[in-house]
């Protein structure tokens, strides 16, 4: 770490509540911009794992008919409100133009409520695991602050007063709402098949699917009906992982922040606006209960 410390020096001289904003970015576009972005990757391929969440993105078709694009805008709209705050003007466009998109559905207090806790807690559990250096405590209340604030503007009740009371109900809600689905399937697919077009061409894609496996836990795994890696693959690409943590120790640090919203983007090759990211407006039919399509 003798080469890259004077961020995390940067981050434990601010205040975690007050300046929750700029230690995200500095933690996220300067130490761990691969890390953090595929630990909100994986934040949402979790929530797919409920029905009832699975349900209204399985009825709606967005995740399955234009996954790069779904992918694409909820990355854009996520990345403005980090990068620029929430307090901002386009922070504030971001979030608003969010709640538009959700409020189209009838989507219950606890399953929002899981939505946000993941964007809490998979970011430290990924970085602990894969990153160069431990998540320390200023960037785990600064995530808690930071999201909880959002969770707030998004009029999202009932959040727990605690960074430890919100990762019990993580836990728990998982336990309890996990299960098979056939949308959770047909989404999980979906998603799955996007994250190897990133990397592989499209006759080796099913080659690579036991990589995708191999990062899921059991329960999280077996809610999409996915088969086991073979363990070979279990052990191998965890440890490609450490060991590129390992390797990244020694690289000089990073000067400028990596930022979302400037990298290139598939589905908005020319730039986007803010108000038409997200599926059109015209509001859909909504399925009849929760895990429609499961």
């Amino acid at each position: 770490m003798l080469f890259r410390r004077t961020i995390l020096e940067r981050i434990q001289r601010l205040d975690p509540e007050r300046d929750a904003q700029r230690i995200l970015v500095l933690s996220w576009y300067h130490d761990f911009p691969w890390d953090s972005r595929k630990a909100l990757e994986f934040a949402l391929f979790r929530t797919f794992a409920v029905p009832s969440i699975s349900g209204l993105l399985d009825f709606s078709g967005e995740f399955v008919q234009r996954t790069q694009k779904r992918y694409d805008d909820t990355e854009l709209l996520i990345a403005e409100f980090i990068e620029h705050g929430y307090d901002s003007e386009r922070g504030r466009r971001a979030i608003r133009r969010m709640n538009q998109i959700h409020h189209r559905f009838r989507i219950s207090n606890e399953d929002y409520l899981y939505v946000l806790s993941t964007f809490v807690f998979e970011p430290r559990r990924w970085i602990d695991r894969f990153g160069w250096r431990p998540y320390s405590e200023h960037e785990r209340l600064a995530n808690w602050f930071f999201w909880r604030n959002v969770g707030r503007m998004m009029n999202i009740h009932d959040i727990p007063s605690t960074y430890e009371a919100f990762e019990r109900f993580n836990v728990e809600y998982e336990r309890a709402h996990f299960r098979y689905s056939e949308s959770n399937r047909r989404v999980g697919e979906a998603t799955r098949e996007l994250f190897l077009s990133w990397y592989l061409p499209r006759p080796l894609r099913q080659l690579g699917q036991p990589a995708v496996h191999a990062m899921m836990d059991d329960s999280l795994r077996e809610a999409f009906g996915f088969p086991p890696a073979p363990l070979p693959v279990r052990l191998a690409v965890p440890g490609l992982l450490r060991a590129r943590s390992h390797a990244l120790r020694y690289f000089p640090e990073r000067k400028h922040p990596r930022l979302i919203t400037r990298l290139p983007h598939v589905s908005y090759p020319h730039g986007y606006d803010i108000e038409r990211l997200g599926p059109a407006s015209s509001p859909p039919q909504e399925p009849h209960g929760p895990g429609h399509g499961g």
